[in-house]
């Protein structure tokens, strides 16, 4: 009898980490990226909240950047923040899902349509749930009324560039173009959320909770539609 439930628990680990099968490998990875980058919000959330150590540290860095900006750069750091905002998201995803359909990549263009709308939706959800005030500064470089945690434009670059390096990690078998396309993609969000905090628009906590409520968000998009790709292909 134990070596029957033994066998069947391997059996069953084996299942969630093979690559094929519907509940397979990439289940089992999408949950786990789920849980961890859930707990990293819940725990950024939670200091924010009680006004722990990392609130101090938001208002040195908010500081020292507004008091270290100077042109060019931010002219620059607000052409960055201005090509993530609705106008530029609606252009870079019409343009990306304009490829996924060119490709016939119709289940990444189902991610692409489901992923960035509903994340937009989650982030201002949570901004009137947590209700913190943006930095306040006596000359501002932008204002704005709206919530500061968590920052919407880090949430839409982390979806955005998330799920285009995850489809190129996928479509292109060559490593060179894998790894470049993740260091670029990184580095793209890590732009956008540079930004943000540059502009005084957001403070430090608010762009890195945006990562891991987009991360968790991203990778219940992902799992779910490419779930609902194997069981229709294992139907066939």
């Amino acid at each position: 009898m134990e070596h029957q439930i033994f066998n069947k628990f391997i059996r069953f680990i084996e299942a969630r980490l093979s690559p094929g099968g519907e509940f397979g490998l990439h289940l089992t990875a999408g949950l786990a990226l789920l849980v961890a980058a859930a707990a990293v919000f819940g725990d950024l959330a939670e200091d924010v909240m009680g006004k722990e150590a990392i609130t101090v540290l938001d208002m040195q860095v908010a500081h020292w950047f507004h008091a270290h900006a100077f042109e060019p750069l931010t002219s620059f750091m607000l052409a960055v923040s201005l090509a993530h905002t609705g106008y530029g998201m609606v252009v870079l995803v019409a343009a990306l899902g304009w490829h996924f359909w060119r490709v016939q990549a119709r289940y990444w263009l189902l991610a692409l349509l489901v992923s960035v709308p509903s994340g937009a939706l989650l982030n201002v959800a949570l901004k009137y749930h947590f209700q913190r005030a943006r930095p306040a500064f006596d000359e501002p470089l932008v204002t704005l009324m709206t919530y500061s945690f968590p920052s919407g434009h880090t949430s839409a670059a982390t979806v955005f560039y998330g799920l285009l390096a995850s489809y190129l990690v996928i479509a292109r078998p060559q490593w060179h173009v894998r790894l470049g396309t993740a260091v670029g993609c990184c580095l793209m969000v890590l732009l956008v959320a540079l930004s943000r905090v540059y502009l005084g628009a957001h403070y430090l906590s608010d762009v890195l909770a945006a990562m891991a409520e987009s991360v968790a968000w991203l990778a219940v998009c992902i799992t779910a539609i490419s779930t609902l790709r194997r069981r229709r292909e294992a139907t066939i």
